[in-house]
């Protein structure tokens, strides 16, 4: 088949991946190409078993791949061919170096582009997909005009995403905007044009919101840290509930029936994960310092900061309630995603909370149906600094809830699955040891039912255990 138009998308991850498979579904006329250097993660997609769990997601791919979606390493290939290439590179926050624990790492940001400028030999628009600070774009622009000839010339734009996984399919297919940052030129207006008719095709013009470059770029930034304190507001005031006896759930129903404020992400929690919500924050705090703008930088640390506090508070609870020791008991952890219907596993709550019960000498199970072994091993003994020995002698993962749950002091919910709310937790509780304690982080546990089995049941934003 020959295609009228062809897009290259260089990073075959949670943002990349998702997108432009939706792009091929909408488009059949357009050829898209995903790049990866990972050999490894490009034979995922090509295979029966993909590599991302996100609903949707899977029959999207099978029914493209091969049609008009293709996933390949040969990165210079794409590129040649491409008329829009997205870089959709993973951006992580500084662990060396200037900036470090705020800023992002824009390493693979620069090399893409870098592959870009090298290997064009016709105009290219370049799509930031990645979330970046505001102003990235200037250094990949700077990058591409150096590298400009008479014949190989660059547009830049700025095309955030703001998809939330579990729903990144529906949010792709029925997005609340689709937002094009572009500069104030003839030839930026015409690369902003030329995208908006891409997702024109399935997405109505009105929410296609076209904006200067710069705007695009801190939109994306600044609306994932008013979501983030939204969740940090709520958490702050939980602590608050569980020292007054008032309940979590009522007080964020009641304050969302106001028009003015709204229902949305006003549910208590263990906290925050996720790739996107602490990493756009630390960058917006660093912004604001490199601003001179401290008081600006204060305020938004301090959704951070809340954020921590609210793991290490739940996971202090479990201590006290246990007698104050958790020494060589065996705790469950239900959950270790950073949210249901995902498998992703990045600034997880439970990545934390294991860790501080494993210095606390705790033996560990943990059940989750989306994460594998193997990314749990990673994301404490890689990421974490978890001894390997530790974690082989005090961590055992199961295969199914009533497995992790077998004989355990306590379980503990990080994550809202859906499966967790209902259990057979009389099986559970018989098999316990007693009192049997259940803590549960996420507010989606029967408690009235569960009390009456004989739990003794901890609620985060609901007070002590009765």
């Amino acid at each position: 088949m020959s295609f009228k138009t062809k897009i290259c998308c260089i990073g075959a991850g949670y943002v990349g991946g998702p997108t432009c498979a939706v792009i091929a579904s909408k488009c059949a006329d357009i050829k898209v190409t995903i790049v990866d250097i990972n050999q490894a993660r490009i034979d995922a997609w090509n295979s029966q078993d993909i590599p991302i769990y996100e609903p949707g997601l899977e029959e999207i791919v099978f029914a493209q791949r091969g049609k008009n979606l293709f996933f390949s390493t040969d990165v210079d290939a794409a590129i040649l061919e491409a008329d829009l290439i997205f870089v959709s590179v993973n951006t992580p926050t500084k662990k060396t170096g200037m900036g470090a624990g705020f800023a992002a790492d824009l390493a693979y940001i620069e090399a893409a582009t870098r592959r870009i400028a090298l290997v064009a030999k016709s105009h290219k628009i370049v799509i930031e997909k990645s979330t970046v600070p505001c102003r990235t774009a200037e250094s990949m622009r700077k990058i591409l005009d150096a590298n400009s000839r008479s014949d190989v010339t660059f547009d830049i734009l700025s095309n955030p995403e703001f998809l939330a996984e579990g729903t990144a399919i529906k949010d792709l297919q029925n997005p609340d905007r689709v937002l094009i940052g572009s500069m104030q030129t003839p030839a930026g207006l015409k690369a902003q044009k030329a995208l908006a008719s891409v997702y024109a095709r399935w997405v109505p013009k009105e929410r296609i919101v076209t904006t200067r470059l710069w705007s695009s770029e801190l939109t994306k930034l600044a609306s994932n840290a008013l979501l983030a304190q939204r969740i940090s507001s709520i958490n702050a005031l939980s602590a608050i509930c569980e020292a007054t006896g008032a309940d979590v759930d009522e007080v964020s129903y009641a304050c969302g029936l106001d028009s003015r404020i709204g229902p949305k992400f006003l549910k208590a929690s263990v906290g925050f994960g996720g790739s996107c919500f602490q990493k756009d924050i630390l960058n917006l705090v660093y912004l604001s310092q490199s601003l001179h703008l401290p008081e600006v930088a204060d305020y938004w640390n301090q959704v951070v900061l809340m954020n921590e506090y609210q793991k290490r508070r739940f996971a202090e609870s479990v201590v006290k309630t246990l007698f104050n020791t958790i020494t060589n008991k065996n705790i469950c952890i239900l959950g270790f995603a950073f949210k249901k219907d995902t498998g992703d596993t990045r600034e997880s709550a439970a990545i934390a909370m294991v860790k501080y019960f494993l210095k606390e000498n705790a033996n560990i199970r943990i059940y989750d149906p989306k994460v594998p072994e193997s990314q749990m091993r990673y994301d404490l003994t890689v990421e974490d600094n978890v001894d390997v020995g530790t974690y082989n002698k005090r961590v055992k993962v199961c295969d199914t809830a009533y497995s992790a749950a077998d004989g355990v002091d306590a379980i503990v919910v990080l994550t809202e699955w859906d499966e967790f709310k209902t259990l057979d937790y009389q099986r559970i509780y018989e098999k316990m040891t007693k009192p049997a304690f259940i803590f549960d982080g996420r507010l989606i546990l029967p408690t009235a039912d569960l009390k009456k089995i004989g739990y003794q049941t901890i609620t985060i934003g609901k007070g002590d255990v009765e």
